[in-house]
């Protein structure tokens, strides 16, 4: 069966209704922790964050995100490291999100702008990211994420299945909702690109010959492909692309 956001929305409106738990509860339980939580001995411990920036394409600029880092700091956060991924978010194989999986650590926050920067993923596949992490002993850190563990910890009987059932199905709506922005950009982009075959002003996208040339320099010097694309700034698949394009076919595959 799909799962809709529209669809999300209404379960969720059904299962307050279905416990007769009104949102002002809900909005009121969580206030109620948050004062607890100020209130446990006086001391407040950062949080420990690691932070995934990610833009979908070579072309594209990951300073707009940059400010995160700042934010986080700002927030209390130790920043234990910032990962850049220039890859699509429908990509499951992302090395700098791989890498991130890896170094968490219990109780750290993973921390991105939006949710589609985690992930564009169909719904099965992100719910498996998002599990990876979790598994990992790491919260999920996202704009428009309510995150409600530390509630739960506190809560009891029909209020806690209640707020977890919550959590899920929020959780599903932000990753559901994620993957449909994407599908739509997709769709409007096939529509924009036959339009422009249509009237003959389609020319295709234009080559960085900038990153081209530093992607072949670094390549010519010994440099390996992962390294290649960390220093040139663009993703591995581009790196191979770019040996293939260039007559570089004997080192498109050499690490």
């Amino acid at each position: 069966m799909s799962y809709s956001a529209e669809a999300g929305f209404y379960r969720l409106e059904v299962l307050l209704k279905s416990h007769a738990i009104s949102g002002g509860e809900i909005e009121y339980t969580l206030m109620n922790q948050a004062n607890i939580n100020q209130q446990r001995g006086g001391i407040i411990h950062p949080k420990i964050a690691r932070i995934y920036l990610r833009v979908s394409t070579d072309e594209q600029d990951l300073r707009r995100q940059e400010r995160i880092v700042e934010d986080a700091r700002a927030a209390g956060c130790y920043v234990a490291a910032v990962y850049r991924e220039k890859a699509s978010g429908a990509r499951p194989d992302r090395p700098e999100l791989m890498r991130m999986i890896s170094d968490l650590q219990p109780g750290e926050l993973v921390i991105a702008e939006k949710m589609d920067r985690i992930s564009r993923l169909p719904l099965g596949e992100a719910d498996r990211l998002v599990q990876t992490i979790r598994q990992r002993g790491a919260r999920l850190a996202v704009p428009g994420l309510i995150d409600l563990s530390e509630v739960l910890a506190e809560a009891e009987g029909v209020t806690r299945v209640v707020l977890e059932a919550m959590q899920e199905m929020l959780l599903r709506l932000s990753l559901q909702m994620a993957r449909e922005d994407y599908e739509d950009r997709r769709e409007r982009q096939k529509q924009g690109i036959e339009q422009a075959k249509a009237s003959g002003r389609y020319r295709g996208r234009k080559p960085n010959t900038g990153l081209h040339a530093r992607i072949i320099a670094l390549r010519e010097h010994g440099n390996s492909i992962s390294e290649t694309a960390r220093l040139a700034g663009c993703s591995i698949s581009h790196v191979k692309r770019i040996c293939k394009n260039n007559s570089l076919n004997h080192m498109q595959f050499i690490e």
